[in-house]
């Protein structure tokens, strides 16, 4: 009888087969969706037990840096973080002329807080214009100067022929009643020469000696009232001497006297503006012309009402401010060590700005040359500035300038250098305005580093670009 043998069913092994590769595909997949998600050192834990034991050094070995290579012992007593390639630049000669990189070392000082305010340049009332007007009525038969032109004081400005008739007559007048005194005088001294005494009545001397001191009174009255008509005591001496009429007189520049008392002694007086012409009648009080002093002028600040306490504190300790000049042909140009003038005693109902006033000496910076002498001023009213007022002392502090520190979403970053290399150095900025940027001394950086003090935000771009914009160092962060 023969045997029969029953066959093994390969179906259900067939089965089991497809299963597990299906599992193991999904898994793949998975894995593969994942991959995206998983933090680095997650990735490159699963590609090394992929990969099985590392056979050769590793990779970052490749990229260990040595800078004594580069002629540089970076060791000012602190150890930095790892520098790596993600975070490091070799740049060129060219490529530093380029983006115009200089170069500093870290430094220590104590950082002065200050609040920054409007400012504009304004002349000292009562102090910086003098109105020249014409003293008598007449007309104008010399014009002196020229508009922006520089004067001295007591220079002549103008000649005026004399037309007033109550001038005239008083002119005339007190020429008659010194000739009346003359007169009389003669008289008493011919009185007292004829003869002994007895011959000539006493009383007939003392009436002349009376009659003479009644005219030198009315002299002086006549005197007076010619210096009120606008004739200095040169000139009605000038009369009195000559025994002429005056015809014509000089208007001039206001003297050395009528200047302020902190104006110098060689004062310059600018003619802003001449309103008359040559020939033209005026009468008395008109306006000839507008003379300015700019020797010193002030600029006038506009807090906020809630900055009052400390603009008040700063004026009481006389701390010294900063003005800032906004120019489009260069760098700003910052005047220190001006001092608080004055502090208005109300606030603007309007505004609610507080007005403060920071005195500017000026600086004469050009001299033309013709048949005037004419002088340009460095600041003039008008000019917009930016006042930089004291309030806080903050002592031990890293100060860089702004273009030393490149700022990138939420984080900042200075970049040491080290020779041709730069590497990017996260920081803790605690301040920050338009002139000074203060990094905590908190060992990130360490006094004696070289950095960078310009060209922060090019290089902090020229990594990003490296990099790519698709790699951003805050990607799976919440801030």
């Amino acid at each position: 009888m023969k045997a029969h043998t029953t066959p093994i069913s390969r179906r259900p092994i067939v089965i089991l087969i497809n299963v597990v590769l299906g599992i193991s595909l999904a898994a793949i997949g998975a894995a593969a969706a994942l991959h995206r998600q998983w933090p680095q050192p997650v990735r490159d834990w699963v590609i090394a037990r992929l990969q099985g034991p590392a056979t050769t050094a590793a990779p970052a070995a490749a990229h260990d840096h040595d800078h004594g290579d580069h002629g540089h012992d970076h060791d000012h007593g602190h150890v930095h973080a790892d520098h790596t390639e993600e975070d490091s630049l070799t740049l060129s000669d060219q490529a530093r002329r380029t983006i115009g990189l200089t170069e500093g070392e870290v430094t220590l000082r104590t950082f002065e807080r200050t609040i920054g305010v409007p400012g504009m340049v304004v002349e000292r009332k009562g102090r910086s214009r003098f109105t020249i007007i014409a003293p008598l009525t007449g007309f104008l038969t010399k014009i002196e100067i020229t508009e922006g032109a520089a004067v001295s004081p007591g220079q002549p400005l103008f000649e005026l022929r004399l037309t007033h008739e109550e001038l005239v007559q008083l002119q005339a007048d007190l020429l008659k009643t010194t000739a009346e005194v003359d007169v009389v005088r003669r008289e008493i001294a011919r009185l007292q020469g004829i003869g002994p005494e007895g011959l000539i009545p006493t009383k007939m001397i003392l009436e002349r000696k009376y009659e003479v001191e009644k005219l030198e009174a009315v002299l002086e009255s006549q005197r007076q009232a010619l210096l009120l008509h606008g004739l200095s005591n040169e000139q009605v001496e000038g009369i009195l001497t000559s025994r002429t009429l005056l015809h014509t007189i000089a208007v001039r520049a206001p003297t050395r006297d009528a200047l302020p008392a902190d104006a110098p002694s060689d004062a310059t007086l600018l003619v802003q503006e001449l309103l008359v012409e040559q020939g033209q009648h005026v009468n008395a009080g008109d306006t000839l012309a507008i003379l300015v002093d700019h020797e010193t002028l002030l600029i006038e600040g506009e807090a906020f009402e809630q900055d009052l306490p400390q603009i008040v504190e700063a004026a009481k300790e006389k701390r010294p401010v900063t003005a800032v000049l906004e120019t489009k042909a260069g760098p700003a140009t910052r005047l220190a060590g001006l001092a608080i003038a004055s502090v208005s005693s109300r606030v603007d109902s309007e505004s609610r700005a507080l007005h403060f006033y920071v005195t500017l000496p000026n600086e004469q910076v050009a001299t033309g040359s013709g048949a005037g002498r004419f002088v340009t001023w460095r600041y003039k009213p008008g000019q917009r500035m930016q006042l930089l007022v004291p309030v806080e002392e903050w002592r031990d502090r890293i100060v860089l300038p702004p273009e030393a520190v490149a700022q990138d979403g939420l984080e900042h970053y200075v970049f040491m250098t080290h020779g041709d290399h730069v590497h990017r150095q996260p920081v803790h900025v605690e301040y920050r305005d338009p002139t000074a940027v203060v990094i905590a001394n908190d060992g990130a950086l360490s006094p004696g580093d070289e950095i960078a003090m310009t060209a922060a935000q090019q290089l902090q771009l020229a990594i990003k670009n490296r990099s790519g914009s698709a790699v951003d160092p805050h990607a799976g962060h919440n801030h």
